[in-house]
């Protein structure tokens, strides 16, 4: 099989003149597993998205890959036992990316006594999620005394806690881990990958079949010419179902989540911590992440534009009012260094109750047409997600068509993602490049696993890519550099929100970095001058759009937590 190269432009020409199995809109990561799962089996695979990779609910999520403890107290026990072993077989798979991640659920009470009844249910929710699959990390939950649970949160509130439990789940950066999916099945399995590639229509044949893809890329129209196609759009599902079925469907309930990011010397969790919101029937995280926290999520209806979710003050109030009611340092809008807002689409139901309470199982259609669509599901379970829509498309698709081999059943239960191999030797290799300091070379092993030698490289020949982007930040321009040689990144954007998270730590600070981004697009990608001012201009007008829409002030890391 030719491996395709991850460069747009070669991927361009592909779409053009090539013919396809199976083309996936939608490069989040639904879109992103379905392409690999489809790629291994022997497709001649392509995916298209009309913007970045994981611009939307992908690169905005939790970023935990778990069960779910909450869905099993809501009696979805299939649900969780299937995220679990989901979640084990990312640790396997990418271990550079997903790492195991212990959390604290705090226990209060009054006078020391913990009411019996949520004493009980809490006890047996921890047995059933070790019984369900939790106990498949190695480590079972146990009860912590008051003294413990101080030692894991010390600004927990001392005068109302009794106890705690701790428990285990995983973690992972969302949007690193669909641009490594992308890049497994591009580089290792010989799919086409390309985005600011929208679609704008769908083509059929005489019968009535779809056999391709309008789509529209830097001005100029073609069709990518397929046998089947899959619509793993999320919350834009409904818009490509339209393309095909002639009307808006309406089959999606979008939900927005809301996150926070402050300074984790203003919270000190040494692990992650569940934290109940006060009057409200849920509770939210709060994860350190090096020297932030981040707090998060909201889950609420939305009926705003899905191109531009935003948090809101009301949001902001929130989660600002759940992490004080749990903690003794008092938190203010003016020490949130950074916000993210994602969608999670949702697929609508008879009930119309809180969207926190709605399933969060996937669905697979088939149009008459045959284009397959997949909505709902979690991060945690994509790859199962994804094998269950290529079966579709195997069983339903193309059987119905001529001069189809069968293909193999799903692969990737023990497909390893790109970076995994070298991981654990990246320690010894390190001694090849002296000029990459330990801390940078434990840094890149977390986001880019044995391929992090690449980068190692580039430092070892020019000590200047070790500068960091945004100064008290870990990215370091050698990281800018790969992202635009080799990870398909076109602007500013792409840099600071994506491909690095510059922007979800330090929002303010990534918007200074901008025009240094710009002026290696420039050298790097031929991008001309007037077009990367054009893009820091409008890097900077988005993130002053959502500091402004969520009411909050103008912060900087240098006088929050120094540098």
């Amino acid at each position: 099989m030719t491996h395709q190269p991850f460069v747009r432009s070669t991927s361009l020409d592909a779409l053009r003149d090539r013919e396809f199995d199976l083309v996936v809109v939608g490069g989040g990561i639904t879109g992103a597993g379905v392409l690999l799962d489809a790629a291994a089996r022997g497709m001649r695979t392509a995916l298209i998205d009309q913007g970045d990779f994981a611009s939307g609910t992908s690169s905005k999520s939790s970023k935990l890959v778990h069960g779910g403890l909450r869905y099993l107290q809501q009696g979805e026990v299939g649900l969780v036992y299937e995220a679990l072993a989901e979640r084990q077989r990312l640790l396997r798979n990418a271990p550079h990316l997903v790492r195991t991640l212990p959390f604290l659920i705090p226990m209060f009470g009054k006078g020391g006594v913990i009411p019996a009844k949520i004493s009980r249910l809490l006890g047996t929710a921890m047995w059933g999620y070790d019984l369900t699959g939790g106990w498949r990390v190695g480590r079972m939950h146990r009860r912590l005394s008051k003294s413990e649970s101080l030692g894991y949160m010390p600004t927990l509130p001392a005068d109302r806690l009794v106890s705690g439990y701790l428990y285990y789940d995983a973690a992972a950066d969302d949007a690193r881990l669909v641009l490594t999916v992308l890049r497994t099945a591009a580089l290792e399995h010989g799919a086409v990958v390309a985005n600011r590639v929208s679609a704008v229509g769908v083509t059929k044949d005489r019968t009535g079949r779809a056999d391709g893809i309008d789509v529209l890329s830097d001005g100029q129209q073609f069709t990518v010419r397929t046998r089947a196609v899959v619509n793993a759009a999320g919350v834009w599902a409904d818009e490509v179902r339209a393309l095909d079925e002639g009307r808006h469907p309406d089959s999606i309930r979008p939900a927005k989540g809301v996150h926070l990011t402050v300074p984790w010397e203003l919270v000190r969790n040494q692990i992650a911590t569940v934290i109940p919101v006060p009057a409200d029937r849920r509770s939210v995280f709060v994860v350190p992440n090096g020297r932030f926290t981040y707090i998060g999520t909201t889950d609420t209806d939305y009926d705003g534009p899905v191109d531009d979710p935003q948090c809101t003050p009301e949001d902001v109030e929130y989660l600002l009012a759940a992490i004080n009611a749990s903690c003794t340092t008092e938190i203010t809008p003016a020490d949130v260094t950074g916000t993210w807002a994602g969608l999670r689409p949702l697929v609508k139901s008879a009930s119309s109750g809180r969207t926190a309470d709605l399933s969060r199982r996937h669905k697979v259609a088939t149009s008459p047409s045959g284009v397959v669509t997949i909505t709902g599901g979690k991060l945690t379970t994509y790859r199962e997600m994804a094998a269950d829509t290529v079966d579709e498309v195997v069983e339903t698709v193309l059987a119905s068509g001529s001069g189809f081999a069968g293909y193999p059943a799903s692969s990737t239960k023990r497909l390893r993602l790109r970076g995994a191999a070298g991981y654990e030797t990246l320690g010894l290799a390190a001694e090849a490049f002296p000029a990459v300091p330990l801390d940078v070379v434990e840094h890149l092993g977390s986001r880019y696993g044995g391929e992090a030698r690449e980068i190692m490289a580039d430092i070892q020949r020019d000590e200047s890519l070790l500068e960091t982007v945004v100064e008290g930040l870990p990215y370091t321009r050698a990281e800018v550099r790969f992202a635009i040689e080799h990870e398909m990144a076109c602007d500013v954007d792409d840099v600071l929100s994506r491909r690095t998270r510059s922007r979800l730590l330090a929002r303010d600070d990534s918007a200074a970095a901008a025009a240094a981004v710009a002026d290696q697009l420039v050298e790097l990608l031929g991008v001309p001058a007037t077009a990367a001012e054009a893009q820091v201009e409008a890097y900077q007008s988005s993130v002053q759009h959502e500091r402004t829409s969520a009411n909050l002030p103008e912060t900087h890391l240098e006088s929050l937590i120094g540098t």
